[in-house]
């Protein structure tokens, strides 16, 4: 038999994958992008991205900006290759949605107001991740 995993005592054929499994490591593929690219732009303008950190009045700009950094880029991988996809899902969700609040509340600005949108329906995707799973390919498999 052809597998690509066995996990207590069931295996998983390779021949076996559906459009939904596809669909469903396609959809996780495309949420985690624009955190990995805005994690690693981020590290291209360390300064510029503390400085307006800081302007929008939160504590420890230069840790918070690590911080963020860390979990665009680690949980954007991890959604995708689907290591704890779940709890990944949430904090991404949690994440998107205070960034929404905190830079992206300006509604007079339209382009705020998309981007806070953006955030809203982003952390909706990830929130679908979190209560269906990641599907069957993924390392977790939950």
């Amino acid at each position: 038999m052809n597998t690509l995993a066995q996990d207590a005592g069931s295996s998983i054929e390779t021949s076996k994958f559906t459009s939904q499994d596809m669909l469903a490591l396609g959809g996780r593929l495309l949420l985690a992008a624009i955190f990995i690219l805005s994690g690693v732009n981020k590290l291209g303008a360390v300064e510029g991205t503390i400085g307006y950190i800081a302007s929008a009045g939160l504590p420890f700009a230069t840790a918070t900006f690590y911080a963020v950094v860390a979990l665009e880029i680690v949980g954007g991988v991890m959604l995708v290759v689907g290591v704890k996809p779940r709890l990944t899902a949430v904090a991404l969700a949690v994440f998107s949605i205070v960034a929404a609040i905190v830079f992206h509340s300006d509604f007079a600005d339209q382009n705020q107001m998309i981007h806070f949108l953006k955030n809203l329906a982003l952390a909706g995707g990830l929130l679908q991740v979190a209560a269906f799973g990641a599907g069957r390919l993924s390392i977790d498999r939950k």
